[in-house]
């Protein structure tokens, strides 16, 4: 009898196990990625259990489970490469931008949030700080795999949160290359080498910027050239080849295979024959991840989760509840509205296959404990198998939160997501949260940290001075060349532990002068931890109207910022001195929150005090040049300036003539010129009309152009409280006893009754701007009314 190589016989095994679970799957009407996995697990070596060996020939039992474990990764890798590629073929880069602000805000803030929080909960079961890390590290990353082909499944990649999920899984992958080198760099040695992080980041901006621009100049060109030649078989040759061409240039500058894979999808998505290469491809992509989600399924080990089944779940659960606080979270902070955060965060609430790359890196750097692996192994498992159910009810569930979420936060987040998507005509959100708090955020941060630092590094000197320590790199390629990695690495490893004591206070390392040395820190930070958690409202004389109003309507991310950045701070200043989640740790957490709260008052004069000296620092040389100019009036005839005010649309001057205005009767000044957009009138006439928004240059003394900026600049006193207190959009939904069921929007006698208009409804994922008068309203629907917020709440 011929030989039959065991690559072959385990593939055919995979692919009818595959193809059973996926008919029974089908006529259960259940996600076929369930069957998937539950394939893997029967053609694995832990099926059938041990005990039932006996009852079963060998020949059955040897038939019946993988026997080349390590040809099955490889073709797993292979699935991996064709999802990705997928991926990119149906999200290109321009919807990439499209959604680029609301994918980096949600994809950054979930990897950022969600490692914070697995480091605590790691912290919280006992265990020691690397394991904490990488675990944090691991729970950061979700599925696109698994995501991606459960949106297929489910038909749901044309739901509106759809292109947020996708946006925010590739900011994710982009965040997790940086974050490999981050977690070699404080494996190795133990310190955070911030020069190797931004390399790494400048050498990942380089190269996927390299590869879009000559892709995009060269492949077009190229299937323009070959297209009399070009049908279905050629067409999938050239893709695929492409594919892996550059799946082979990214793994050989040091990124990973799906990188390549997904850019280049991306880079064929904008040609011609995107939809065609599809098309052709998704056969060829369906069946290599089968092979993928049925390797994954292999890797349930039922003594493990029996081992470890009280942490599991723990750990799942927390894990779901994370995600989903920590995607939803940054798409609202994004300027999405609540029915699709919650989806895209129920959708995003699961570890993947990544987070096996990252358990692998600190395995084999010796650095994490060996439970670690396999619990997040059934971790990943439990929450794939979740994953379809929590994105099929993620709608259900959002609904019913989004009816009881009380009207004043519902009416804060929708006025916060307005503005945020405000783009037409003027600077957007995050251009003006910079300049008005961003840049005071990260100057106070900067300091708190400099001030810990310091501490830190005084409390240091007086405990013991560490060793130089070697480089990591080359620890790195002596481990290569060793035959046991691990093993050495442990033991390289343990010397940095050794070399570098740590500067954290102990139990009985804590004296006087350390107990004194934390008091003056506190103190000394602060005024600059007020600055970040409060700071100083924007001064009503420096801004516009508009400009207040957009800043109030975009209070919910501003607070929620400057909350997070400044506990990240306080948690960075305690696990400076002592350890978190200790008892000793918490409460000098505790009492830092104490001393803010109670102190509020004088600390924040204080910090007015610093910020007013340095800003006065900052502007003494304009204030110098200013106050040179101001030595010089009596040089001027009669001490007269020209001076330029802004016609405010408030002002009573408006559509009167330079005569009507009484300028030069009452106030004493003259009316020199006149700038009106790009035209300029000199000497205007006394018939010239002044309109809104025109630039005075007035000729007058001090106290004449004093007065006259109070008449051409007034502005109402009662302005800034209009939308809050009289004016608005009120939400109102709909149910089957309202009396506005079954009727049209012109039935409805809204404008009669209390003065208000239909501006807008949502219907089962659709929204209608300006609806036509005809429209019946239905159960469910949810109508935003606009008029007076006193008579819309009789609605």
């Amino acid at each position: 009898m011929v030989n039959l190589p065991p690559l072959i016989q385990d593939l055919g095994l995979i692919l009818i196990a595959a193809a059973a679970m996926l008919l029974l799957f089908k006529w259960l009407r259940q996600p076929v990625i369930l069957g998937y996995l539950l394939a893997g697990f029967f053609v694995s070596n832990y099926f059938p259990p041990e005990w039932a060996h006996q009852y079963l020939p060998e020949a059955l039992t040897k038939f019946l489970t993988i026997q080349d474990g390590e040809n099955i990764k490889v073709w797993a890798e292979i699935g991996v490469i064709f999802m990705l590629f997928g991926l990119g073929l149906e999200f290109s880069f321009k919807k990439l931008l499209s959604v680029g602000r609301t994918a980096s805000i949600t994809g950054g803030f979930e990897v950022v949030s969600t490692t914070v929080l697995g480091f605590f909960v790691g912290k919280m079961f006992g265990w020691n700080n690397m394991d904490s890390i990488f675990f944090g590290a691991m729970l950061a990353m979700s599925s696109t795999t698994i995501i991606l082909k459960v949106f297929d499944d489910l038909k749901m990649k044309a739901k509106a949160f759809a292109p947020i999920v996708f946006g925010a899984l590739i900011v994710e992958d982009l965040l997790a290359m940086l974050l490999l080198v981050l977690l070699g760099s404080i494996a190795i040695s133990q310190q955070f080498e911030g020069g190797a992080l931004f390399l790494e980041s400048t050498k990942l901006i380089f190269f996927l910027v390299l590869w879009v621009v000559m892709g995009i100049f060269l492949i077009p060109w190229f299937l323009k050239r070959c297209k009399r030649f070009m049908n279905e078989e050629l067409l999938l040759l050239i893709s695929v080849g492409l594919c892996f061409l550059m799946v082979i240039i990214a793994c050989d500058v040091g990124f990973s295979s799906a990188l390549g894979a997904f850019v280049m999808g991306s880079i064929l998505a904008e040609t011609s024959r995107g939809i065609q290469i599809e098309r052709v491809v998704r056969p060829v992509r369906d069946l290599f991840s089968a092979v993928f989600f049925v390797s994954v399924g292999m890797m349930i080990d039922p003594a493990i989760l029996y081992e470890y089944a009280g942490t599991i779940i723990i750990i799942t659960i927390l894990t779901v509840f994370i995600k989903f606080w920590g995607t939803g979270m940054g798409a609202l902070l994004a300027g999405c509205n609540v029915r699709n955060s919650m989806q895209a965060g129920m959708s995003m609430a699961q570890i993947g296959e990544f987070s096996f790359i990252i358990a692998t890196l600190g395995y084999t750097l010796g650095v994490i404990s060996d439970f670690l692996y396999p619990i997040a192994v059934a971790t990943s498992a439990i929450t794939t198998l979740t994953t379809p159910y929590l994105i099929l009810s993620s709608d259900k569930i959002a609904r019913w939160l989004d009816k009881r979420i009380p009207e004043r936060l519902e009416l804060l987040l929708l006025r916060y997501e307005v503005t945020m998507n405000e783009q037409i005509g003027r600077e957007s959100a995050l251009s003006l949260f910079w300049r008005t708090h961003g840049l005071a955020i990260m100057l106070n941060s900067i300091i708190v940290v400099g001030i810990i630092l310091g501490a830190r590094l005084i409390l240091s000197e007086t405990h013991v001075t560490p060793e130089p320590m070697t480089n990591s790199v080359a620890v790195v390629a002596e481990d290569a060349m060793l035959p046991d990695t691990r093993e050495s690495s442990e033991n390289k490893i343990t010397e940095r532990r050794t070399a570098a004591a740590p500067t954290l206070l102990d139990t009985h390392d804590i004296t006087p002068f350390s107990l004194s040395l934390l008091a003056i820190t506190i103190l000394v930070a602060s005024p600059f931890l007020w600055g970040v958690f409060q700071g100083r409202p924007p001064r009503p004389d420096r801004y516009d109207t508009k400009t207040l109003r957009r800043l109030r309507r975009l209070q919910f991310g501003i607070s929620t910022v400057r909350f997070l950045v400044g506990s990240m701070l306080v948690v960075f200043f305690v696990a400076s001195f002592l350890d978190m989640p200790s008892a000793p740790g918490l409460l000098t957490a505790f009492g830092i929150v104490c001393f803010l709260s109670v102190g509020g008052r004088t600390i924040d004069r204080l910090y007015q005090r610093i910020e007013t000296r340095f800003v006065d620092h900052l502007s003494e040389k304009e204030r110098a040049i200013v106050e040179d100019r101001s030595a010089l009036p009596h040089l001027v005839p009669w001490e007269a300036t020209l001076t330029e005010y802004t016609l405010s649309e408030y002002s009573p001057l408006v559509m009167n003539t330079v005569r009507d205005s009484n300028l030069k009767q009452k106030q004493g000044v003259t009316v020199a010129i006149i700038r009106r957009g790009e035209n300029t009138i000199v000497a205007p006439k006394a018939d010239e009309y002044l309109l809104p928004r025109d630039r005075l240059y007035l000729i007058g003394t001090y106290e004449q152009l004093i007065a006259a900026q109070a008449v051409i600049e007034y502005q109402p006193e009662t302005e800034l409280a209009f939308d809050d207190d009289q004016f608005g959009m009120v939400p109102l939904r709909l149910h089957q006893e309202h009396t506005f069921v079954g009727k049209t929007i012109r039935d409805c006698g809204i404008r009669e009754s209390v003065n208000g208009l239909i501006v807008g409804v949502e219907r089962n994922e659709e929204r209608f701007l300006n609806p036509d008068p005809n429209m019946v309203l239905g159960d469910g629907d949810l109508i935003w009314l606009v008029g007076e917020k006193q008579l819309l709440t009789k609605l």
